[in-house]
This record gives C-alpha cells, structure tokens and sequence, in this order.
C-alpha cells in the first residue's frame, strides 16, 4: 500500500502546486496590468486565477500571502546580489556602480511588484516585517563590510558603522525607488553611479578629517 499511498502524496503535491502557481500568476498579471495591490480584491484575484474561494484558502492565507509568494524567488536574488558584493580594492566605487546597475535592472524588470510590496508593507504588520527583512539583511552585510574595512585601516574609524549602514542602505533603497518612478530608464547609469560615489567616499572611503 505504500506506493499507492505516495503516488497519490505527490499528486496532492503536484495539484497544490500547480493551484498556488495558478493564483501568484494571476496577481502578477493584475499587477502588471497596472492594478494597485490594495485595490484588487479577492473575489477579483480569484476571477482571475479560476479558482473558488474554498480552494483559495485551503493554500493561502491572504492576498498579501499570495504577494509574499510571489515575491519570494525575488527578494533571494537581490539578498543574493548583495552578499557577493565585496568592499575590498581600490575599484570599490567602480564595482558599487555596477551592483547598482544590476540592483536597478531587477527592480525595474518587477517594478509594479516592488510598488505593490512597498504600498503593503505601510498598512500590513506582515507585510512590513517581510519587506524590512531584506533591507535588514542587507543593513547587517553592510556593517560587517565597514567593520571590516575599519578593522584594516581602509575605512576611517571615526565613521560610526552602525549609523552610516543604516543610513546608506534604507537612504538608498528609497532612493532608488524614487529614481524608478521619476526617470525612464535614461538615467540609471548616471543614478548607479552617483550613488554609488555616496556610499563610497561618504562611508568607505570617507576623508579623513
């Protein structure tokens, strides 16, 4: 009996895949079209994907856990992307520029779901713990990064790690955000590399005195 009793697991397995693939696509394609995320409602969402409501709840627990998962495969490539970047050298504001470029790339390749995260997380406990939780992570990466290079000599010791990490990184997300919303497309490489001269010379390599 266990075969029997496996074989239907995975096909349970594979139905709830394809059910929660079938809701997250529908969101996208409201998104896309350029609903705003608090506008759209469940009934609408449901419309959308073809599925009932009984099914909707039995794999989600809101239209913001549908946005979670939608957004998850996202948010793992720019905490990816900013782990891998790395202070040391002389050519830092140089590759800063180009982490930028990339960063800027992605965020306007999801532009209309990032907006819908951002709108969420202002009025959504949940959602506001998960959109702070990249940027924490990336705050932390970036404070080990200082610690470091004050511990080496290449960053001045008078800079105060903690506030100049928070400063760069939350600074810089809503930064780029603006950037997005104002300019496009023209711009981002001018943009990439003046933030990227910011976070330099204003922390890493700050002047002495």
């Amino acid at each position: 009996m266990r075969p029997v009793t496996r074989r239907q697991s995975d096909h349970h397995a594979a139905r709830s895949a394809a059910t929660r693939a079938l809701v997250t696509s529908a969101l996208k394609r409201l998104l896309d079209s350029g609903a705003v995320f608090s506008e759209i409602t469940v009934q609408r969402l449901l419309e959308e994907a073809g599925v009932s409501r009984a099914t909707f709840y039995a794999h989600f627990r809101s239209k913001s856990d549908v946005l979670v998962r939608l957004t998850d495969d996202l948010r793992d490539s720019l905490l990816e992307l900013a782990r891998h970047w790395d202070p040391a050298g002389d050519d830092g504001a140089d590759r800063l520029a180009r982490f930028f470029a990339q960063v800027i790339i992605i965020h306007r390749a999801h532009q209309y779901l990032l907006t819908a995260v951002r709108e969420a997380a202002s009025y959504d406990t949940s959602m506001n713990d998960f959109y702070t939780a990249d940027l924490e992570g990336f705050d932390e990466h970036v404070l080990r990064t200082l610690h470091a290079q004050q511990a080496d000599g290449s960053t001045p010791a008078a800079v105060d790690a903690t506030v100049a990490s928070r400063v760069i990184v939350w600074g810089g997300s809503q930064a780029i955000a603006r950037h997005i919303a104002v300019d496009d497309g023209g711009g981002d490489e001018v943009f990439a590399h003046e933030l990227a001269q910011i976070w330099w010379h204003g922390a890493y390599r700050r002047p002495v005195g």
